[in-house]
């Protein structure tokens, strides 16, 4: 099984002003990223803007990661779909590619059909037949389900599943998920905003957002809670919080590739009908980020 402690980027999808795939900015933001010490990087989750991609798209993501993700490094690939079908199709493509884990977001479009027994057997399917590991997406603000402690956990009992990216924020069921599941089985935050209070819980790292603008803080975060600093810990975990919020629930991936941008990465724009960031918003990013002392890539190595 891979091993998920750490903290994972979850790396925007790079595209031109067409809004065509750019693999070779994918390899170079991987490369620049690659100089932190962070775990791995996830390809293609929401950040990745996963819908918005084609089949094919996918696939020459998948690739074009891989040969940027060192060695000593775990590439993770988003892989879930509407159709059982298409994620098993998907997890064998990443594993092609390269992908030491996938992860699976739940089908959501028949929210009202994913019973505790369509959602077991969508994931034992998919967990049958990948070749890697894989690891449930809960990701309640995209899907509209928020799956609870007790369907993770019956869906983790199948032996080629080995972890969980909870977005969800509810620490309480987090932590329950972890007491309950079966040994071994790893959780990740999926928000920089809980990271510390999910290391707390028993959370082994985190697939964070904000990890693509300021890795060296949320890195420091988990080893200062890991030395027991837990004031530090505290205080850079509040100072963090506002700038991934803005990037995340508040304005969304147009910032977050916005912040890119400006602090040495490429981030390029989203796909329609994503929009642009207002130049009035993206003033108020930028002076976010700054007053909180975060710098471009090259001046915090």
């Amino acid at each position: 099984m891979v091993s998920l402690k750490g903290i994972f980027p979850p790396l925007p999808t790079s595209f031109d002003e067409r809004q065509e795939l750019l693999p070779q900015k994918i390899r170079e933001n991987i490369r620049s990223l690659s100089r932190f010490r962070l775990a791995g990087f996830l390809i293609l989750g929401s950040n990745g803007e996963l819908v918005m991609l084609s089949h094919d798209e996918k696939v020459r993501a998948y690739n074009a990661a891989r040969e940027a993700i060192g060695s000593d490094k775990v590439m993770l690939a988003g892989t879930g779909a509407e159709s059982t079908r298409e994620a098993v199709l998907l997890a064998k493509e990443a594993a092609a590619a390269g992908a030491d884990a996938v992860l699976v977001l739940n089908p959501c479009y028949y929210k009202g059909l994913m019973t505790t027994e369509a959602l077991r057997a969508y994931y034992h399917e998919v967990a049958d037949n990948s070749p890697v590991p894989v690891l449930i997406y809960n990701m309640p603000a995209n899907t509209g389900i928020d799956m609870t402690a007790e369907q993770i956990i019956t869906i983790a009992s199948h032996g080629n599943i080995a972890g969980l990216k909870d977005s969800g924020g509810n620490i309480a069921k987090m932590g329950d998920i972890i007491r309950q599941a079966k040994p071994g089985f790893q959780v990740l935050a999926g928000s920089a905003g809980f990271l510390l209070p999910a290391l707390s819980t028993g959370a082994v790292g985190g697939i964070l957002a904000l990890a693509n603008i300021a890795p060296a803080e949320c890195i420091a975060i988990a080893d200062l809670f890991g030395r027991g600093d837990i004031e530090e810990a505290r205080s850079l975990q509040h100072r963090m919080i506002p700038v991934n919020t803005a990037v995340t629930a508040r304005w969304g991936v147009p910032a977050l590739k916005h912040a890119m941008d400006r602090l040495g990465l490429y981030g390029g724009p989203s796909r329609s009908p994503i929009q642009p960031l207002k130049d009035d918003v993206a003033a108020q990013l930028m002076k976010l980020i700054y007053e909180q002392g975060i710098k471009k890539i090259d001046e915090r190595l």
